[in-house]
């Protein structure tokens, strides 16, 4: 039995009409009659009731009809699957992330992409905004999460949320209770992003500040939201951080006040190439969008 018996059948069964299964499969009569009494032969079953005025199918033959239909449905889930294989088994997809983003979402991100894609290599890199750009720029990552602005005419930008901020502090060490004391950190030593790393990020921190009346005494530096937050639990000074990150530690130690009086907010953003329309960036990009923080 070969591929063809099965389709010339299926013709068959779906016209109930040998001259139009024929025309359909764009070949004579004869040969088309020939190739099914082939394959009643091998099956040694009557498959169609032929006789002057019509052709139907036998009980064999309607269970026949089923079991081909279900068949090919499952052959065309093959060659897909097979296809998507084929293209994803040597693939890599490379996802940065700035530190400050929740970490969850990301192992929740990758966990549905291993799903839909079973066969592609997926990377975290935890990058800087700025160098994000860049990396995006040549080619080295496929999808970046970054903290706006963006300016590259090569990137299209989506953005996920708006993040606001918060003031965190050693709860033993520094006794406020409200956004109103706020001005009472002044004396206080702080730990921010560094300026190189984080430019425009580090313009904002300071315009926070000086919204309550208080240039900051930057003491420490990181490039990491976690180093941030483990330097201001170890006593070492003050901080303001994004509130997502605020809203996502629940350390007893560390105290959290938000800055809602200040009209200041920081756009977070997915970026990829505008030259890329894979279904991989697709689907990441739209888990991302959709998932509930």
């Amino acid at each position: 039995m070969e591929l063809r018996h099965l389709k010339y059948f299926l013709a068959v069964a779906e016209e109930l009409n040998f001259t139009k299964a024929a025309e359909k499969l764009f070949i004579s009569q004869p040969p088309l009659s020939r190739q099914i009494m082939e394959l009643e032969e091998e099956l040694q079953a009557k498959l169609f009731i032929r006789n002057n005025k019509k052709v139907e199918l036998t009980e064999a033959g309607k269970y026949f009809e089923k079991e081909v239909k279900s068949l090919f449905q499952d052959l065309e889930r093959i060659s897909v699957k097979t296809k998507k294989i084929a293209e994803n088994v040597s693939g890599e997809f490379r996802i940065a992330y700035i530190s400050s983003i929740y970490s969850s979402v990301i192992s929740d991100l990758i966990k549905h992409l291993k799903e839909q894609f079973p066969y592609v290599n997926f990377k975290l890199f935890e990058v800087s905004t700025t160098k994000q750009i860049s990396a995006l720029e040549q080619g080295k990552i496929d999808l970046g999460i970054i903290r706006s602005p963006i300016k590259s005419p090569k990137i299209k930008a989506q953005l996920w949320f708006q993040d606001g901020f918060s003031v965190v502090y050693n709860k033993s060490l520094i006794k406020i209770k409200s956004e109103e004391e706020i001005p009472k950190l002044k004396d206080e030593t702080f730990v921010f992003f560094n300026k190189d790393y984080a430019p425009h990020y580090h313009e904002v921190l300071l315009e926070l500040c000086a919204f309550y009346g208080f240039e900051p005494k930057i003491i420490h530096e990181s490039n990491n939201i976690n180093s941030i937050v483990q330097l201001v639990k170890n006593g070492l000074g003050v901080s303001i951080v994004p509130s997502n990150i605020a809203k996502n530690n629940q350390d007893p130690e560390i105290g959290f006040i938000e800055l809602k009086k200040v009209n200041l907010y920081t756009d977070v953003s997915l970026i990829t190439s505008k030259e890329d329309d894979s279904e991989i960036t697709k689907s990441a990009v739209e888990f991302l969008l959709n998932f509930k923080r």
